[in-house]
């Protein structure tokens, strides 16, 4: 074998056209510098490797103009010239991958960028908008769909470690997302955007479910809708706005997230009613008091009832206020006396929230002896709690409640282990007397 280091913009294809196999992780728009970060060790590398390899240490630092990355420092702090250089390299390199590809093989790309916008009708960022974009997404496929190639496969794969020091009680992704991509035959048709919404909205909550049923982390769920939502778009030569114009990678991919939304939404219709409530009101108010008037009208178009949701124990009500539980609340501040097997009222709610307190403070362990138990009185429950764990992750993520969320996505993540830790018999010790002991 040969190794060779290149510059992809130029010699991607040097090795000869048609026999090439890509596989590559690209330029994460402005957030890393690599060559700045090189330098930490090249200084010491330079001295202690330098008369071995005089050809690698021939500068005194790390060579950093031809690095492919927005950073304005390097273009006169012009922000303009940074995403320029930026998109026109990276544009260049993926054209240079589909001229020297291999028919045989896909281009895979690898990508873990989370980079979120909100954005208005007009698609301009604002604090106001309606939906939600990815600059860093957008310029890396508005690159792979411009050189002519089409999104064919999503895989979401558990590349990062949980204990990497930036995602340490952040809420950062865990998975990489490997893009399949293979060149879009020049015969492909072009859609309108009803076309587009539709084939959307018939294809993506499939795909979704997929994904789900794959126990991809809620964290890495709305980076991995990106691919199937990218699928139906790039398989267009062109979507045409209703004036003509060519639709854009922003607008797609804002689209998609509201698709995301939606689909996440009608997934309410498998929770109880009380459990629909405490979705919609956590969603207005989280844990703060909210108005009894806004609570009652609320539960009267669900056809549940505040006093009832307050007699479950998720919820005060007190002063013309109403306030939902948080987890350490429920039982009067001892979740963890919680027994399924008395408990004639049991809410999807309840149960997330049970599971959480249990992974949160005894571990897989408690979680799974919680979930035995939960089994054993009301089939499927869990499962269910499974799912309204992804939207309320989803809830917690639009509203930046970081900690929230945290608790969510640690649900899922660790529910196989949690599933198979349960279905192992396991007859409680004589000095255990709690339910997640």
């Amino acid at each position: 074998g040969q190794v060779m280091q290149r510059d992809a913009q130029s010699a991607a294809n040097s090795i000869g056209a048609g026999s090439t196999v890509y596989s590559t992780d690209p330029p994460y728009y402005d957030n890393i510098g690599y060559a700045d970060l090189s330098d930490f060790f090249y200084v010491w590398l330079r001295r202690s490797l330098g008369d071995q390899y005089p050809s690698l240490f021939r500068t005194m630092l790390t060579p950093k103009s031809e690095e492919l990355i927005a950073s304005p420092y390097r273009h006169e702090g012009r922000k303009d010239s940074a995403i320029t250089f930026f998109e026109t390299g990276l544009g260049r390199a993926f054209e240079r991958m589909r001229d020297g590809e291999h028919p045989d093989y896909p281009l895979t790309v690898f990508y873990a960028f989370k980079q979120a916008e909100t954005v208005d009708d007009d698609g301009e960022a604002g604090d106001m908008g309606m939906t939600t974009a990815s600059t860093g997404w957008e310029t890396m496929l508005e690159g792979l769909i411009r050189a002519g190639f089409s999104i064919t496969g999503t895989w979401p794969m558990r590349t990062e470690l949980g204990n990497r020091m930036v995602g340490m009680g952040a809420n950062a992704l865990a998975s990489s997302i490997v893009l399949v991509c293979h060149p879009r035959p020049e015969s492909a048709p072009m859609a309108s955007r009803r076309e587009f919404v539709t084939a959307l909205k018939r294809e993506l909550p499939a795909a979704l479910r997929d994904l789900q049923s794959g126990n991809i982390a809620p964290v890495d769920l709305a980076q991995a809708a990106i691919g199937p939502g990218m699928a139906v778009y790039s398989r267009y030569s062109k979507v045409l706005e209703t004036s003509g114009d060519r639709m854009g990678v922003r607008t797609a991919l804002a689209l998609i997230n509201q698709v995301l939304d939606e689909v996440l939404a009608e997934q309410e219709g498998e929770y109880d009613a009380d459990t629909r409530w405490c979705i919609k009101w956590f969603e207005q108010y989280a844990h703060n008091d909210g108005p009894y008037g806004d609570a009652n009208t609320l539960a009267n178009a669900m056809a549940v009832g505040v006093n009832g949701l307050e007699k479950t124990g998720v919820l005060a009500s007190k002063g013309g206020k109403v306030r939902l539980f948080k987890r350490a609340e429920f039982m009067g501040g001892k979740p963890e006396t919680w027994d399924p097997a008395t408990d004639d009222d049991i809410l999807h709610w309840e149960v997330c929230q049970y599971l959480c307190w249990a992974l949160e403070t005894g571990g897989e362990q408690a979680a799974a002896d919680l979930l035995r138990r939960i089994n054993a009185v009301y089939a499927g429950a869990a499962e269910v709690a499974r799912d309204l764990a992804y939207r309320l992750y989803t809830v917690c993520e639009r509203k930046k409640w970081a900690q929230e969320a945290i608790a969510y996505n640690a649900l899922v993540v660790a529910w196989p282990e949690i599933q198979k830790l349960a279905s192992k018999d396991r007859a409680p010790a004589a000095s255990e007397r709690t339910l997640y002991s």
